[in-house]
């Protein structure tokens, strides 16, 4: 975008899509034409810088960088393109003139059902870091029609039923036809003339979805290429003419499948199937497109390390080594060793879990069998890495007969990254001990960040606001200048002006979302918010006994001094894990107890929004006093939700996992409520036999808690008769070991709420000390650590 448009040139480009592109006329537009008019007409103003970024990289040689990622949780497109292209002013004055209301038309665009939690947030916020440091990049994702799933609750118990967000046109996507790709499965393995060749069984084509991301200020643009999976034979016609019309279809019904749902059930054979052909649907498309790419512009495959960087968003593409490698091999005709190091000279991994189970693995029988040549080639790798390593025997990416993708990945990286100074230590240390002895300097951290621009100025614009009139506008893009902010903390004007953003964002929250729940929220009451996916190292059920204890509390000394709260959970469980379902099941049981009682209805509230999503991030998080961040010391990688509440000016409960040790380190211990055992500290005690019985015996508000959910004052006892007995004899993420240390600080924070001038001033500091969380420096260490990329100006 070159200039900024007036007022008036919007009015007219709008009217213009809304005739040309809807068909409307403005007397019988819906708010749903007037949104797409609208976003055409802001798509417009995008589609030329990301043509000209597109030809200045090409023409200045610039190396790019491949983002593989299963999710990217890109939320609503049109306020946050808005704010990058400095629309504001001129984009309200053009919809007063049309008589428009601003928010009605942004609340009428549907989050993209493109991801599920903290992996397609942290891809989102970088795709968007990348567009706004000028780093030439390209997003390789699926374009899922339905999503990972909606929830609704029902009885209390989630429900999954199939997002619906491509059921109405996509304004913000391009459709390139000539940039498909055939896919592969199954089929056979056959040698001729000295080389392999693989003849696939089945075979789908993959088809470019492309969305333009732009970058702060509209100076850059890069490319979210979403692949959609389509039939290679529309119709078998011959079978279909005989009476078989299932079978008839069956190409077609494998394409739609593999790009229908985000990560499908897989506790099945045919599940597992589906997602290992997902994972490599959207790797083999997205190398396929760089080496076509990259032939456009060269023609020596020695120059592909040179321009070419490719990063894996966790284990999901880890069979790009293999696919790269296979193509290098199979298709331009080079030596097993020179693909190996040629491919490794692109690929790099970002690991995102310290827990051995949630590394994926695939049985050698299903990966021989769904993707042969592949197989293959994993024991070709894992037989060279045994000879030039030297590896000992229990080390190896095939074991037991399975397929280990984590070492697969790290194996055939050029640079293995941590998202958190403690995970990378842990990496080091636990999941990749024996490989990091092998290959030390392939490990590096990069702790995540997130994006200033959507989770500050699009998210809270009354702090934005606030943050200018301050300290001016800069932090924007350089977000270490909020420490300007530091001398503000003492400063009771200032103080009393944070404090107003934060109520009024509670007032919002208050009226709106919490109120269509029938919660009674006083926005005065700390607003004490847990929003991440439900599983059990996260632990929602410490958060919950928490609050069965204090509404016991209450209840037996109403008139007491107590601190008003409103508890607010929000995040999905994965339909086959039923044990975190338990949890979402008790929380919503426990809500309907504990906010029906008039004892104690004043002074304790939960809220369960269902469907928890970016667009319900952005409202919760403003308005939120306390972050929850209460994971299992040792077993959570970075988190990033923990720094969108802290430079939101929330206050963090937390123990030390992932990133909340940086935070603390940067905020001040005095400004951050700690408890729970360290990693190391909690890795012992788990390994203690007994210790959840143990625990649980020696703290009264546990067993008191523990004891109401049998006796049923919380639904039907049998309900939870497991999630009980996990507590009291397996407890392997410590809800009961760090139970009574999480109650103490919490009564410690209700002190500290009260203080309310102290509790600002803590507020501040949090955000003055939290400049280090963006994205773009996490951005800046890639392209520097990793990538070996540079920054191109147009």
């Amino acid at each position: 975008m070159t200039s900024t448009p007036t007022a008036q040139t919007l009015h007219d480009r709008i009217l213009h899509h809304l005739a040309y592109s809807q068909g409307r006329g403005a007397e019988f537009a819906t708010t749903f034409d007037w949104r797409m008019a609208v976003s055409h007409t802001v798509r417009d103003l995008m589609t030329q810088t990301w043509i000209d970024a597109f030809r200045a990289a090409r023409d200045q040689g610039a190396k790019r960088v491949y983002y593989l990622s299963m999710e990217f949780l890109i939320g609503r497109i049109l306020d946050d393109a808005i704010i990058n292209l400095r629309l504001e002013k001129p984009m309200d004055e053009a919809l007063g003139m049309l008589g428009l209301n601003k928010q009605e038309i942004l609340d009428d665009e549907p989050d993209a059902a493109l991801g599920n939690g903290g992996l397609g947030r942290l891809a989102a916020c970088f795709m968007e870091s990348l567009s706004s440091l000028s780093c030439p990049a390209f997003g390789f994702g699926i374009r899922y029609e339905h999503g990972l799933f909606r929830q609704r609750f029902e009885g209390g118990q989630q429900v999954e039923s199939p997002e619906d967000w491509l059921n109405q046109p996509h304004p913000w996507e391009f459709v390139k036809i000539d940039y498909s790709y055939t896919v592969g499965f199954k089929g056979h393995v056959e040698r001729i003339g000295g080389r392999s060749v693989w003849h696939p069984g089945e075979s789908v084509i993959a088809r470019a979805y492309d969305t333009p991301v732009i970058g702060w200020g509209g100076h850059w643009a890069n490319t979210l290429r979403l692949w959609g999976a389509h039939p290679t034979t529309l119709l078998d016609l011959h079978r279909f003419n005989a009476g078989d019309h299932t079978a008839a279809a069956e190409p077609e019904a494998l394409a739609r499948t593999l790009s229908r749902v985000l990560y499908p059930d897989d506790t099945t054979d045919a599940g597992k199937e589906l997602r290992l052909k997902q994972e490599y649907f959207l790797t083999s498309a997205s190398l396929q497109d760089i080496l076509r790419r990259f032939f456009q512009e060269y023609s020596d495959l020695e120059m592909l390390p040179d321009k070419v960087a490719i990063q894996l968003n966790d284990t999901h593409p880890a069979i790009a080594g293999p696919e790269l490698i296979r193509l290098l091999m199979d298709d331009h005709g080079l030596a097993f060793e020179k693909a190996r190091d040629l491919a490794r000279g692109v690929l790099n991994y970002t690991n995102h879990t310290l827990m051995p189970e949630a590394l994926e693995r695939w049985s050698t029988w299903l990966m021989g069998r769904v993707l042969p040549r592949h197989m293959q080639i994993i024991q070709m790798i894992d037989d060279d890495h045994r000879r030039t390593s030297g590896r000992p025997p229990h080390v190896g990416i095939i074991q037991h007969d399975q397929v280990l993708m984590g070492e697969l990945a790290f194996v055939m990286a050029s640079r293995v990254n941590g998202v958190s100074a403690l995970h990378t230590e842990l990496v080091k240390n636990t999941v990749f001990a024996d490989l990091h002895r092998l290959h030390p300097d392939r490990i590096v951290n990069q702790t995540n960040g997130v994006t200033p621009r959507r989770w500050m100025r699009l998210a809270n614009p009354g702090l934005a606001r606030l943050l200018d009139d301050t300290i001016g506008e800069g932090w924007t893009t350089d977000l270490d200048r909020l420490r300007a902010l530091e001398p503000h903390a003492d400063d009771a004007a200032f103080r009393e002006s944070l404090s107003g953003v934060k109520r009024a964002n509670k007032v919002w929250l208050s009226n709106g979302l919490l109120a269509g729940l029938g919660v009674r929220a006083d926005p005065d009451a700390i607003f004490d918010v847990q929003i991440k996916r439900i599983h059990e190292y996260k632990r929602q059920l410490l958060n919950i006994l928490e609050a069965i204890a204090l509404w016991k509390r209450i209840h037996d000394d109403p008139k007491g001094d107590w601190t008003p709260r409103i508890k607010i959970f929000g995040g999905k469980a994965a339909p086959g894990y039923w044990l975190a379902k338990s949890v979402i099941h008790l929380i919503n049981d426990v809500a309907a107890t504990i906010n029906g009682d008039p004892v104690t209805a004043k002074f304790l509230q939960i809220a369960y929004p269902s469907n928890y999503n970016v667009s319900m991030a952005e409202d919760l998080i403003p308005a939120a006093d306390l972050s929850e961040q209460i994971s299992t010391a040792g077993k959570e990688a970075s988190g990033t939700g923990n720094m969108k509440f802290t430079l939101n000016g929330a206050l963090t409960v937390g123990t030390l996992d992932g990133a909340n040790v940086e935070i603390r380190d940067l905020v001040g211990p005095e400004n951050f409520f700690l408890f729970g055992l360290t990693a190391e500290k909690a890795a012992a005690e788990a390994a203690t036999p007994g210790h959840a019985r143990h625990a649980i015996e020696q703290s009264e508000d546990l067993k008191t808690a523990l004891h109401l959910i049998a006796e049923g004052r919380f639904g039907r006892a049998e309900n939870y008769y497991h999630l009980l007995d996990r507590t009291w004899n397996d407890d392997p993420f410590l809800v009961a070991s760090d139970f009574d240390a999480y109650f103490a600080t919490q009564r410690r924070i209700d002190a500290a709420y009260r203080d309310s001038a102290a509790w600002d001033r803590m507020a501040a500091l949090n955000i003055a000390r939290a400049g280090f969380f963006s994205s773009d420096r996490t951005i800046r260490g890639y392209m520097k650590d990793i990538w070996q990329a540079r920054p191109v100006v147009i």
